[in-house]
């Protein structure tokens, strides 16, 4: 049976760039590689199929060949020694580190390509805290002590993972390239070094503190500074305070992340504050003075006469200083009538007369609840009820 053309494999002209050539390859590979497909072998035969047109018109001699002579002119039995096309079902990331690292490397450990990429040192990994911080501790610069557990370097070795006194050495299998490479025919098959496993050393005396790892488990305690204004949400960056590299890479670093806990008083909206008051009845009516807690100490609340109940008052600049600059917030009070209760005959009575004087004296003493009620009955009207 005739092979398909490599082009219309890939689904390019014949005169496509070497950038449209994979990207072609990488969408058709992402989509019938065997990971991806494991219960359709027809996807499979089709990766062995996009794989091969890639590996030729990838390579400017190869393609050349093709362009002139077919499949002739690249068939490795006509001058190869026979090696085929083969293809074995290894890990995908070992076989094309090279093409897709920056697509799957990070989701899958990165591969052959990514070892190499990595050197024989890494970095180690970012820590997050979440540290729960009271309003006060928020609106306040302070500081506090946490206690991390992380992998720390090893003392006893200084992070080499050899025993102190030795060093490890250069891998006898890659050279110290932390890969290896394997001929087959037009193709030169890429993988991570078994033995060292990509770092390209070897430890023959392994530290007998951390066995060999150049890391241990410790708990830290660590100072961290909340500066003022700080909120829900909010990151503070210890810088080197993560994980210990591996074979003494750079350590990662450690992120703190605020929570504000819930205040019995105040609630926050940004740089402002807002609490509910309670007033009493006659105060409402007749207006007074009532004491009101803030984040500085109390302050006098001026209420006036005939106050509603859900009216705001704004008190300037009583509410938080951002943490990120700007102009401190206000504190803003909601009044909220509170009904008497636990009456006694005479109270009860009082409060009849004050109702009957009210209904009977003519006079709009409650223009929301007049107001409310004539829409109701405009509303009823437009029924016909």
């Amino acid at each position: 049976m005739a092979k398909e053309d490599y082009y219309e494999l890939l689904g390019v002209a014949r005169n496509a760039s070497d950038d449209e050539i994979k990207k072609s390859f990488r969408r058709l590979a992402m989509k019938y590689h065997p990971d991806r497909n494991r219960d359709n072998p027809q996807a499979e035969e089709q990766f062995k199929k996009v794989k091969e047109a890639y590996d030729v018109l990838s390579d400017p001699k190869k393609r050349s060949a093709y362009d002139q002579f077919g499949h002739a002119g690249v068939d490795p039995s006509m001058g190869a020694g026979g090696a085929g096309f083969g293809f074995r079902n290894e890990s995908f990331s070992d076989i094309f580190g090279d093409v897709f690292g920056d697509i799957f490397g990070a989701a899958r450990g990165g591969g052959a390509g990514g070892q190499q990429r990595r050197g024989r040192t890494q970095r180690g990994a970012d820590l997050r805290y979440n540290l729960e911080v009271t309003l006060e501790e928020a609106v306040a610069s302070t500081e506090t002590k946490i206690r991390i557990p992380t992998l720390v370097s090893c003392t006893q070795c200084d992070g080499t993972g050899a025993r102190r006194g030795t060093s490890p050495s250069t891998c006898s299998t890659c050279q110290g390239h932390g890969v290896v490479r394997m001929q087959q025919g037009f193709f030169s098959v890429q993988q991570t070094c078994p033995t060292c496993r990509g770092t390209g050393q070897q430890i023959k005396d392994p530290c007998r503190a951390c066995n060999g790892q150049g890391r241990v488990q410790e708990t830290k305690t660590l100072s961290v500074k909340i500066p003022a204004g700080v909120d829900s949400g909010d990151r503070i960056r210890l810088s080197g305070e993560g994980e210990a590299g591996e074979a003494g890479g750079p350590p990662g670093d450690l992120y703190v992340q605020i929570m504000v806990k819930e205040h019995s008083i105040f609630t926050r909206d940004g740089a402002n504050l807002y609490c509910e008051v309670p007033i009493s009845f006659p105060t409402a009516c007749l207006g007074g003075e009532l004491e009101v807690p803030t984040l500085d100490g109390k302050v006098v609340l001026k209420i006036p006469p005939e106050t509603q109940t859900g009216r705001l008052f704004r008190l300037r600049s009583k509410g938080v200083k951002p943490v990120r600059g700007g102009p401190q917030g206000d504190l803003l009070c909601r009044v909220r009538i509170e009904t008497p209760v636990n009456l006694d005959k005479e109270q009860l009575d009082l409060i009849k007369k004050l109702d009957e004087s009210l209904n009977g004296g003519g006079g709009q003493y409650s223009p929301q609840a007049d107001g409310w009620l004539n829409g109701v009955r405009q509303f009823f009207d437009k029924l016909g009820l």
